[in-house]
């Protein structure tokens, strides 16, 4: 259940940047409503992950699946560059928080 959640913080803080880029620097009205309720979200679930799973390992899962799939969606949808640089700094976050796992925790 803790990965559901964790997930589902995930899934809020991609939606919330998302929304972000559309606020256009917090000027339209409900992208920034969609922002603030989505990073509300985002923290109150990792919050709750927290209770049960090593604090070090879900920040690295979060910060991690967020800023690559962030990366992800930006070269996909927003016609963002899909440079060489790019791919492989993706790989290397979702690698890092392999890495990460490997060492275990609770």
């Amino acid at each position: 259940m803790v990965y559901v959640t964790l997930a589902g913080a995930i899934v809020m803080e991609i939606l919330g940047t998302t929304a972000m880029k559309y606020s256009h620097g917090f000027t339209k009205l409900w992208p920034s409503v969609i922002t603030g309720a989505c990073y509300l979200l985002a923290f109150t679930l990792l919050a709750r992950t927290l209770k049960t799973m090593d604090m070090g390992i879900a920040y690295a899962i979060w910060a991690g699946a967020g800023t690559a799939l962030i990366a992800l969606i930006g070269m996909v949808f927003l016609g963002e560059a899909a440079t060489a640089a790019k791919l492989l700094g993706v790989t290397l976050v979702i690698a890092g928080v392999a890495v990460l796992n490997l060492g275990g925790g609770r």
